[in-house]
């Protein structure tokens, strides 16, 4: 329990920084999720459409210290080798 002003205050605004911080991970994990769905249905435009909405929400994420900035690079070069191992090999 919180023994000064200070630290009352600091309780609270970690409170709120936490509720906005879940919500945003939330937000990349549904990004990511969502491109995963794609690649699994083997559905390449599909997929490519959602990694590029994902990209910039990862980036966001990365750029408001939510995530790593390695995290971030790494989920995007997995995300984007899972979309172009769809596209056909004659192309």
């Amino acid at each position: 329990m919180a023994n000064s002003k200070s630290a009352e205050k600091r309780a609270r605004q970690a409170i709120k920084r936490r509720a906005s911080n879940v919500t945003q991970r939330s937000r990349v994990r549904g990004a990511v999720r969502k491109v995963v769905a794609a690649v699994e249905s083997g559905n390449q435009p599909e997929a490519a459409a959602a990694l590029k909405e994902a990209t910039p929400v990862i980036d966001a994420m990365a750029r408001k210290g939510i995530l790593h900035r390695n995290k971030a690079a790494r989920h995007k070069s997995r995300l984007a080798r899972r979309v172009k191992a769809l596209t056909p090999a004659g192309s």
